[in-house]
């Protein structure tokens, strides 16, 4: 992905309402306009609820650490080259990670309550720690999850956004990832390397 060029549309960062659940998180203006699109074609009862937008650098860092950290335990003999594989099908690294760039969010679907749904896994499970099913096509997720995963797909897709399949709840658009899917010449965002004030 580090080959697909980046013209950084210079969008702002937004902050999301409410309606998308108390996160409130930031996101560059594009991605928030599609996903108030992607929320209103919801069957009536149900609602986006966005957990994570825009990362910060450091965040991103320590969670790449984090994260190489447990495959380490879990396979000591690895060599670095396969652990930075592994550790990267994951957590993007900084370069290329579309929730730096403000052109990604971590969500599920909520009842009206704003209830979290079954989705199959919870959000962030690793693939160790589910046993493949945080895929977004994976295998032995029960009908009814799978249903609300192929709900997202059509309310998301349908709004322009893509889905990174190694998490059912990862869906970008703008980035190095969304461009390499859709066929774009370029990334529409690159890193956001300053905090949004809150």
């Amino acid at each position: 992905m580090s080959a697909v060029p980046v013209r950084d549309a210079g969008e702002a960062l937004v902050r999301l309402d409410a309606d998308f659940g108390p996160a409130r998180a930031w996101v560059r203006r594009g991605l928030g306009e599609r996903l108030a699109t992607a929320r209103d074609a919801l069957p009536a009862g149900l609602r986006l609820l966005v957990v994570e937008g825009h990362r910060p650098v450091r965040q991103q860092r320590a969670i790449i650490s984090a994260y190489a950290a447990q495959l380490r335990l879990l396979h000591p003999e690895l060599p670095a080259a396969e652990l930075h594989r592994l550790t990267s099908r994951f957590v993007s690294p900084v370069e290329v990670a579309p929730h730096v760039a403000a052109a990604a969010v971590d969500l599920t679907l909520a009842d009206a309550e704003g209830a979290e749904l079954d989705m199959g896994t919870p959000i962030d499970a690793t693939p160790e720690q589910s046993g493949g099913a945080c895929y977004f096509d994976a295998e032995g997720v029960d009908a009814d999850a799978r249903a609300r995963r192929e709900l997202l797909a059509k309310v998301l897709g349908g709004a322009g956004l893509v889905n990174y399949p190694t998490e059912w709840w990862h869906w970008s658009y703008g980035d190095r990832y969304w461009a390499l899917m859709t066929g774009a010449p370029a990334a529409l965002y690159g890193p956001v390397l300053t905090e949004p004030e809150a």
